[in-house]
């Protein structure tokens, strides 16, 4: 343990803890990251004894080169040296009671800090003090437990999730970026304090969810989530995916889990990485059948139907959003065209690939073309082999035609020839239906080649429909 603490920051803190007759450890995650080989930049350091004035007599012996922040009202204290971030708190014991979420905080033993800790993998704990320096204390067997690949709480499950609710989010989260299993009667907990999340705010509920959404298989939370029955109350859309119905012997796929495959085949995407690691391209990924619950139809001969989804779906984006307290601006925006147009290439796929198609997708997509077509390829998880390797074969049909028109047209930022205003200039006319009807005339022509992408062409095209629909072009017009 010793060589895995070589930074010198380590040894100048235990120094100083020794200067003042105090104890020092550090905790928590950056100790589990250790143990695990995981990059960890935050270091929490408990103290017995004042953590504000051990970081202040730090902060004398690092000079200029250390930044200190100070949080009286919390106890704590924020140290910034170089790459480091470190933060001081004195050790401290907590009691709740039942009618509060706000626990009774007093100042405590080492073990009554380590006692109040979420999970026995962060309750970990090693000295800094020169004497003991590297001494692992471990009161729950943490990395016993860690070496199993268990998430388990330290003390009883119920009374660790009743205290701290936003732990049960904790656990699942851990459980999908570490790859572990939750402990039995820790997950049985979870099932019988499900119903405590409601207390939560969706604020915090939302940062847990976007860290396992995330996650390198993000799917595995969603799963924990489901068993937990937690799902069903913080994301009810989502839940309502999950089930097959039969009738007449025939039944549609588990639209729950091909969700979650397919989120996950984003995830190991290196596209769309952009937009925050690409987090709203996964949004996307978990959207883009939300709307099957509600489409979902019988038919005779065709058997299950979800006609129209997608559309459904992306209306659907927006609530959930506002609801979950998610951002309702462009990158909103994003994941409603996404799961509005997640359709549209696989259609191609299926059929004859046109230029007029593609050129269509292109125009609707625009700069988040790419992201598109990486959802879609996603999107295929057919089991049988052959019709998957038929559609990813037209995808990179799909794929050359797009660059192909790129490079000709530029269709990504393509903007109608004819404005509104030149037309009702031409014919002397004001707003009405008619100039609509004349854009979308000439962007048809010039999606499906007719005409060529250019003013001189789109103007004549206009004028000849324009003569069809009874249209007279205004003498006082200057065209």
């Amino acid at each position: 343990m010793q060589q895995l603490l070589s930074a010198p920051i380590f040894h100048q803190i235990g120094q100083t803890a020794d200067e003042m007759d105090m104890e020092c450890y550090i905790v928590g995650g950056y100790v589990r990251d250790l143990f695990l080989e995981r990059p960890s930049k935050d270091i929490d350091c408990v103290v017995v004894g004042s953590g504000i004035a051990l970081a202040q007599a730090l902060k004398k012996k690092l000079g200029h080169r250390a930044h200190l922040s100070v949080f009286k009202n919390f106890g704590t204290a924020q140290l910034k040296a170089g790459s480091e971030e470190l933060e001081f708190v004195g050790a401290r014991r907590e009691s709740y009671s039942h009618d509060s979420r706000k626990p009774i905080v007093e100042d405590g033993t080492l073990e009554d800090d380590l006692d109040r800790r979420d999970f026995t993998i962060n309750a970990l704990a090693v000295c800094l003090n020169t004497e003991r320096f590297g001494e692992l204390i471990d009161r729950f067997d943490g990395l016993l437990d860690m070496e199993d690949r268990l998430i388990a709480t330290p003390l009883d499950p119920d009374i660790t999730f009743s205290d701290d609710t936003l732990r049960m989010m904790r656990c699942v989260r851990f459980a999908t970026q570490l790859r572990f299993q939750i402990e039995d009667e820790t997950q049985e907990a979870l099932v019988r304090n499900a119903e405590r999340i409601r207390i939560i705010s969706q604020e915090r509920i939302i940062d847990e969810l976007n860290k396992i959404m995330l996650s390198p298989r993000p799917s595995i939370g969603f799963v924990e989530l489901s068993r937990a029955g937690l799902l069903p109350i913080i994301f009810p859309e989502l839940a309502a995916l999950e089930g097959v119905e039969v009738k007449n012997g025939r039944a549609h796929k588990d639209n729950f889990y091909h969700t979650l495959e397919v989120l996950d085949n984003v995830s190991l995407s290196s596209l769309g990485e952009g937009r925050g690691d690409g987090l709203w391209l996964r949004w996307a990924a978990l959207l883009h059948d939300i709307g099957k619950p509600k489409s979902k139809r019988w038919d005779p001969v065709a058997g299950w139907t979800f006609k129209n989804h997608n559309y459904i779906g992306q209306k659907m984006v927006a609530p959930i959003f506002r609801r979950m307290k998610l951002p309702l601006d462009e990158r909103m925006h994003y994941v409603e065209k996404l799961v509005g147009l997640h359709m549209r290439p696989i259609a191609i796929a299926d059929d004859e690939v046109t230029d007029s198609a593609v050129r269509r997708l292109l125009f609707e997509a625009g700069e988040d073309i790419d992201d598109l077509m990486t959802l879609c390829e996603a999107d295929i998880t057919s089991k049988n082999a052959e019709r998957k390797r038929t559609f990813l074969r037209n995808f990179q049909l799909v794929r050359e035609k797009l660059a192909d028109l790129q490079a000709r047209d530029n269709y990504r930022t393509w903007t109608n020839p004819i404005t509104g205003e030149e037309i009702m200039e031409t014919f002397g006319i004001g707003p009405c239906r008619a100039i609509g009807d004349l854009k979308q005339a000439v962007k048809d022509a010039i999606w499906e080649s007719r005409i060529p992408n250019t003013h001189e062409a789109a103007r004549e095209y206009m004028l000849q429909v324009a003569a069809d629909m009874g249209l007279v072009v205004s003498q006082s017009s200057d065209k």
